[in-house]
């Protein structure tokens, strides 16, 4: 079994440890406090992971809150406190980023590695060494973090914790051997995990993948469904989308349960297209744990 599977199945168990974590109280002050304007950063998964907490934050009323890259965070805007979600630690953008903050910014780190170097250039370490992984490709560092921030923002996750038990294990809604293509489809904080999922398939599979915001799909993107490909929506779906790929002849997948759960099954997908494809999930090409640049 690849590590990935492995990491994959442990993710309820983790989004318990995370919820517990950010109930005590020396977590809970080091992220962010209502009214505070933040910005989250990251690369990569980790980004796409800042954009559901952008949304999930602003949507609760704690305060207006920005996602970028780490490579694109605007210098001159000030914000109150800076967010910086890496598994690594080591991740050259946010590094340098981190270390070009004015004095003074307050920061948080979410950090997988408790030993990496970004524990030591952020004001408020909160680090999920048990969430940390073996594979390249990310999976349960990423929904552990954003766990973590939705039980911070007052989330109940029980509900979010026994779908992704059962997303683990029922059988997937795509056949990985008949799909050509999927579209990944969001709306508000889930349009964060419409990009993660379809980043999965291109990672671990090298499989021609995208992402959207739901309502912008038929401004274009949906001119290649077709017969053979497949659209998949995370959370609240606009009226009549489904009917219009339905015509399309593309399959429409889409599922009732919390969408962090839903993740879960897209990236169960993107390991059984590697598998399809002989190639290795946890050693996708060209790809490394960490980019550190010279």
């Amino acid at each position: 079994m690849a590590h990935v599977e492995t990491e994959i199945a442990s993710q309820p168990d983790c989004w318990r440890r995370a919820a517990d974590l950010a109930a005590s109280a020396a977590v809970a002050d080091r992220l962010p406090g209502p009214g505070e304007r933040v910005a989250v950063v990251g690369c990569g998964t980790s980004w796409f992971i800042a954009m559901a907490y952008a949304g999930l934050r602003e949507r609760a009323g704690h305060g207006e809150t920005d996602a970028f890259a780490a490579s694109e965070f605007p210098a001159g805007r000030r914000y109150d406190r800076i967010v910086a979600i890496t598994r690594s630690g080591t991740t050259t953008e946010v590094l340098d980023l981190l270390r070009a903050l004015p004095e003074g910014v307050p920061t948080t780190g979410i950090i997988g590695d408790d030993r990496s170097p970004g524990v030591d250039l952020v004001r408020h370490p909160v680090c999920l060494p048990f969430a940390d992984e073996k594979s390249v490709v990310q999976t349960r560092f990423a929904t552990t973090a954003l766990a973590l921030l939705r039980a911070h923002l007052g989330e109940d996750l029980t509900a979010a914790i026994s779908d992704a038990a059962e997303a683990a294990q029922e059988p997937l809604p795509l056949d990985p051997t008949a799909v050509e293509q999927v579209t990944f489809l969001g709306r508000g904080w889930t349009v964060g995990l419409a990009h993660e999922a379809a980043l999965k398939c291109r990672e671990a599979a090298g499989f021609w993948s995208e992402a959207y915001p739901a309502m912008d799909y038929r401004h274009g993107p949906i001119a290649i469904a077709a017969p053979g490909r497949a659209v998949w929506a995370f959370g609240e779906v606009p009226a009549g989308l489904a009917e219009d790929v339905g015509r399309t002849g593309a399959t429409f997948v889409h599922s009732d349960r919390d969408p962090l759960a839903d993740l879960v099954r897209a990236q169960r997908l993107a390991v059984a297209l590697a598998a399809h494809r002989k190639l290795d999930p946890d050693a996708p090409r060209h790809l490394t744990r960490s980019v550190i640049l010279g």
